[in-house]
């Protein structure tokens, strides 16, 4: 009897051991990667920067932007180590009330560029109801791709201070974003709408914004708390 039970659990152990395999089989093969591991800022570097970084730090196993710029957008974003062309880019993310910040893609180092955003598209990230210093413009609100298209009216985002699940999907300038399981913008990246709505709009001045097919993840810090954790990428 005894050896019967013994096959028994050994058959069971090998089941679920086959199971895990399977399991990180299909992890492995969908090829995601953490771009943030919940403890410190490995992975990540100041922006046009070398050394410590000391405005973002860990809470809880998120990652925080202290808000160290104060009255500026410039000087405290944080990028990945790894750069990435075509990608799926997924994370979690809260703001304190009147907060700013941001997501972007494809951003260029170089001395010649002060902030990431002058070369990177960004998923806008706003306190949408308590922003005050100035009435948001809708090419400014959160989820826009900044200064260029506007969310549609699938759009629903979680009061400040819950979390919120976003997604970018790039995949040769074809590009999606998405908010809380819907999705609220879509576009190509190049088309001659997208030349017309650089040329005329924010971006006019700024040749080289957009235009780079590979680039690093930045995270803004606009001199506002925000909160971001769950940062995961696959290349496409």
């Amino acid at each position: 009897m005894m050896m019967k039970t013994n096959f028994k659990v050994l058959g069971l152990a090998a089941a679920i051991s086959f199971g895990s395999m399977q399991s990180f089989g299909q992890v492995k093969k969908a090829g995601w990667i953490s771009l943030f591991n919940g403890k410190d800022l490995q992975g990540w570097h100041g922006y046009n920067k070398k050394g410590e970084v000391k405005n973002w730090e860990i809470e809880n196993g998120a990652l925080v932007c202290l808000g160290a710029v104060k009255g500026t957008d410039t000087g405290g974003d944080i990028v990945s180590d790894k750069q990435f062309a075509n990608f799926e880019l997924t994370w979690e993310w809260k703001i304190d009330k009147g907060s700013n910040s941001g997501v972007l893609y494809h951003v260029v180092e170089s001395p010649k560029y002060e902030a990431s955003y002058l070369t990177g598209p960004e998923y806008q990230i706003i306190d949408d109801i308590g922003w005050v210093p100035d009435k948001l413009e809708e090419w400014q609100k959160t989820g826009a791709d900044y200064a260029m298209h506007i969310p549609n009216s699938q759009k629903k985002i979680m009061p400040v201070g819950q979390w919120n699940t976003s997604r970018i999907i790039f995949k040769n300038g074809h590009v999606e974003h998405w908010l809380n399981g819907k999705k609220i913008v879509e576009f190509t990246a190049w088309d001659a709408d997208w030349q017309k709505k650089k040329a005329e709009g924010k971006w006019k001045d700024h040749p080289e914004y957009g235009m780079a097919k590979i680039g690093r993840i930045a995270l803004q810090d606009h001199g506002h708390k925000a909160y971001y954790r769950n940062i995961k990428i696959r290349r496409l």
